[in-house]
Protein backbone atom coordinates (compact mmCIF):
# COMPACT_ATOMS: atom_id res chain seq x y z
CA UNK A 1 0.00 0.00 0.00
CA UNK A 2 1.23 3.67 -0.94
CA UNK A 3 0.92 5.81 1.84
CA UNK A 4 2.93 8.60 0.30
CA UNK A 5 0.03 11.11 0.01
CA UNK A 6 -1.53 10.84 3.23
CA UNK A 7 -4.39 8.78 2.41
CA UNK A 8 -4.32 5.06 3.72
CA UNK A 9 -6.59 3.61 0.60
CA UNK A 10 -4.46 5.15 -2.31
CA UNK A 11 -2.32 2.99 -4.64
CA UNK A 12 -3.73 -0.72 -2.86
CA UNK A 13 -2.71 -3.67 -5.45
CA UNK A 14 -5.05 -6.68 -6.06
CA UNK A 15 -4.95 -9.34 -7.88
CA UNK A 16 -8.47 -9.81 -9.86
CA UNK A 17 -10.10 -13.53 -9.94
CA UNK A 18 -11.85 -15.22 -12.36
CA UNK A 19 -15.04 -14.74 -10.20
CA UNK A 20 -14.14 -11.37 -9.29
CA UNK A 21 -14.06 -9.97 -12.84
CA UNK A 22 -17.49 -11.93 -13.73
CA UNK A 23 -19.19 -10.43 -10.70
CA UNK A 24 -18.02 -7.00 -11.57
CA UNK A 25 -18.99 -7.39 -15.38
CA UNK A 26 -22.39 -9.56 -14.54
CA UNK A 27 -20.61 -12.66 -16.30
CA UNK A 28 -17.25 -13.84 -18.08
CA UNK A 29 -16.40 -12.76 -21.17
CA UNK A 30 -13.12 -13.20 -23.33
CA UNK A 31 -13.16 -9.32 -23.70
CA UNK A 32 -12.87 -8.63 -20.12
CA UNK A 33 -10.43 -10.89 -19.44
CA UNK A 34 -8.42 -9.69 -22.66
CA UNK A 35 -8.97 -5.89 -21.17
CA UNK A 36 -7.84 -7.02 -17.47
CA UNK A 37 -4.81 -8.12 -18.65
CA UNK A 38 -3.96 -5.22 -20.99
CA UNK A 39 -4.64 -3.04 -18.10
CA UNK A 40 -2.64 -4.93 -15.74
CA UNK A 41 0.05 -5.06 -18.08
CA UNK A 42 -0.02 -0.92 -18.61
CA UNK A 43 0.18 -0.86 -15.12
CA UNK A 44 3.08 -2.82 -14.40
CA UNK A 45 5.49 -1.94 -17.24
CA UNK A 46 4.12 1.26 -18.53
CA UNK A 47 2.77 3.61 -15.39
CA UNK A 48 1.64 2.40 -11.96
CA UNK A 49 -0.49 5.64 -10.65
CA UNK A 50 -3.83 5.53 -12.07
CA UNK A 51 -4.02 9.25 -11.85
CA UNK A 52 -1.16 9.79 -14.03
CA UNK A 53 -2.32 7.74 -16.76
CA UNK A 54 -4.81 7.79 -19.09
CA UNK A 55 -6.41 4.86 -21.57
CA UNK A 56 -8.47 5.31 -25.11
CA UNK A 57 -10.04 1.58 -25.98
CA UNK A 58 -10.64 1.66 -29.90
CA UNK A 59 -13.33 -0.76 -30.55
CA UNK A 60 -16.78 -1.19 -32.17
CA UNK A 61 -18.44 -0.16 -29.56
CA UNK A 62 -20.70 -2.89 -29.30
CA UNK A 63 -20.25 -5.54 -26.99
CA UNK A 64 -18.97 -7.52 -26.82
CA UNK A 65 -15.77 -5.70 -28.02
CA UNK A 66 -16.31 -2.76 -26.09
CA UNK A 67 -16.21 -5.18 -22.52
CA UNK A 68 -12.69 -4.50 -23.09
CA UNK A 69 -12.92 -0.99 -21.38
CA UNK A 70 -14.61 -3.08 -18.11
CA UNK A 71 -11.44 -4.79 -17.57
CA UNK A 72 -8.95 -2.39 -18.95
CA UNK A 73 -10.85 -0.43 -16.04
CA UNK A 74 -10.09 -3.07 -13.38
CA UNK A 75 -7.00 -3.85 -14.43
CA UNK A 76 -5.30 -0.09 -14.89
CA UNK A 77 -7.08 2.07 -12.78
CA UNK A 78 -8.27 4.03 -15.27
CA UNK A 79 -11.79 4.46 -14.69
CA UNK A 80 -15.18 6.21 -15.99
CA UNK A 81 -15.06 8.54 -12.46
CA UNK A 82 -11.62 9.47 -12.74
CA UNK A 83 -12.35 10.39 -16.51
CA UNK A 84 -9.47 8.98 -17.92
CA UNK A 85 -10.47 5.66 -20.03
CA UNK A 86 -12.51 6.53 -23.36
CA UNK A 87 -13.86 4.74 -25.88
CA UNK A 88 -13.52 5.71 -29.39
CA UNK A 89 -15.02 3.96 -32.72
CA UNK A 90 -12.74 1.92 -34.53
CA UNK A 91 -12.74 -1.89 -36.87
CA UNK A 92 -9.35 -1.96 -35.41
CA UNK A 93 -9.35 -3.18 -31.67
CA UNK A 94 -6.39 -2.03 -29.31
CA UNK A 95 -5.88 0.49 -26.61
CA UNK A 96 -3.63 3.28 -26.19
CA UNK A 97 -2.41 4.22 -22.89
CA UNK A 98 -0.53 7.38 -22.22
CA UNK A 99 1.26 9.44 -19.39
CA UNK A 100 3.92 12.21 -19.62
CA UNK A 101 3.28 12.36 -23.27
CA UNK A 102 4.85 8.70 -23.85
CA UNK A 103 2.20 6.08 -25.63
CA UNK A 104 1.54 2.33 -25.11
CA UNK A 105 -0.43 0.59 -27.44
CA UNK A 106 -1.54 -2.67 -27.00
CA UNK A 107 -3.12 -4.82 -29.90
CA UNK A 108 -4.94 -8.06 -29.41
CA UNK A 109 -4.04 -10.99 -30.81
CA UNK A 110 -7.73 -12.57 -30.44
CA UNK A 111 -7.85 -13.58 -34.29
CA UNK A 112 -4.21 -15.10 -34.47
CA UNK A 113 -3.68 -17.24 -31.63
CA UNK A 114 -7.04 -17.41 -29.96
CA UNK A 115 -9.58 -20.46 -30.43
CA UNK A 116 -12.88 -19.58 -31.32
CA UNK A 117 -16.07 -20.41 -29.98
CA UNK A 118 -18.65 -21.21 -32.39
CA UNK A 119 -21.29 -19.12 -33.10
CA UNK A 120 -24.62 -21.32 -33.14
CA UNK A 121 -24.04 -24.17 -30.55
CA UNK A 122 -26.27 -24.28 -27.87
CA UNK A 123 -23.78 -24.20 -25.33
CA UNK A 124 -21.86 -21.21 -26.28
CA UNK A 125 -22.41 -19.49 -23.30
CA UNK A 126 -20.52 -21.84 -21.60
CA UNK A 127 -17.67 -22.38 -24.35
CA UNK A 128 -17.61 -18.57 -24.44
CA UNK A 129 -16.91 -18.66 -20.58
CA UNK A 130 -14.61 -21.34 -20.71
CA UNK A 131 -12.62 -19.52 -23.62
CA UNK A 132 -11.90 -16.85 -20.83
CA UNK A 133 -11.20 -19.02 -18.34
CA UNK A 134 -8.39 -20.20 -20.43
CA UNK A 135 -7.16 -16.85 -21.40
CA UNK A 136 -7.05 -15.89 -17.85
CA UNK A 137 -3.92 -18.51 -17.92
CA UNK A 138 -2.01 -17.10 -21.01
CA UNK A 139 0.78 -15.70 -21.18
CA UNK A 140 0.74 -12.02 -21.99
CA UNK A 141 2.50 -12.49 -25.03
CA UNK A 142 -0.27 -15.05 -26.52
CA UNK A 143 -2.76 -12.22 -25.95
CA UNK A 144 -1.99 -8.98 -27.06
CA UNK A 145 1.36 -7.27 -28.93
CA UNK A 146 2.98 -4.38 -27.38
CA UNK A 147 4.21 -1.30 -29.07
Amino acid sequence: MKESDGCKFTGIEKNYSIEDLAAFHGHLGPFIVLGYRMGKYAKKNFCADPFQMSAVVYCSGNPPESCMADGIQIGSGCTLGKRNIEIVLSEELRCVFCTEGKKLTLTPKLQKNLPQAPKDDHENPRLIEKLAEDMYGMADSELFEAF
